[in-house]
């Protein structure tokens, strides 16, 4: 005996009904809630700011020392710092941009390291963030004035002292970043600008120390 034509209209209509909750419950169990944007006074905003302002210095050191020697050591790490900063500023620049802050703020550049002494290590470099603020490990204006009129072994020396210095700075605020921002995606660059650029202290070191034996006179 066929089906009643009812019968059939009725259990497509179940099918129908199937097939819709499914897309309805598997649409709810995927859906990603929607993250809200770091706040203005965030250590992701914050930090995104100070290290595009950090960077933008190391890359300006990383520049000059490249005209100032042909060493092939020199020239190589200080490319691959200015290269790999330059990308890493991209990427915060273009998170502020998503996040809809400006790039520039009036509040002092460290504010978002509270409880931090924000400043330099060093009686040279005194320089202040742009945005206010003292910006620590920052070369002084005549610290780059020094490495740009410097040639040879005198600015390879001068380069990896200042970059000592920058990197250690960078390195606290990267730390720092990466224990308090709320961005996974901002705690996953800290993370990887802390171990990268610790090893790059390393390896500058050790450069900086053959370069001073180099002038030391034997006795």
């Amino acid at each position: 005996m066929r089906p009643r034509p009812v019968v059939i209209v009725a259990l497509g209509v179940l099918l129908a009904l199937g097939v819709v909750a499914g897309l309805l419950v598997g649409a709810r169990l995927g859906a990603v809630p929607v993250r809200q944007a770091p706040p203005e006074a965030s250590v992701d905003v914050g930090f995104a700011r100070a290290m595009q302002a950090h960077h933008d210095q190391a890359v300006q050191m990383a520049t000059l020392v490249r005209k100032g020697t042909a060493d092939p050591e020199i020239g190589s790490i200080a490319l691959d710092i200015a290269l790999t900063q330059q990308h890493q500023s991209g990427q915060m620049y273009a998170w502020l941009e998503q996040w809809g802050h400006p790039q520039r703020s009036a509040a002092p550049a460290m504010s978002w390291m509270k409880g931090h002494d924000h400043s330099s290590s060093s009686g040279a470099s005194e320089q202040t963030g742009a945005t206010g603020g003292r910006m620590p490990g920052m070369a002084s204006r005549a610290d780059l004035a020094a490495l740009e009129a410097a040639g040879g072994t005198e600015a390879e020396r001068l380069f990896l002292r200042l970059m000592i210095e920058h990197h250690e700075a960078g390195v606290q605020m990267a730390a720092y970043a990466a224990d308090h921002a709320q961005e996974p995606a901002v705690r996953r660059l800290a993370r990887s600008m802390t171990q990268a650029q610790q090893a790059e202290i390393t390896v500058l070191q050790d450069l900086l120390e053959v370069r001073e034996r180099r002038t030391t006179p034997q006795g």
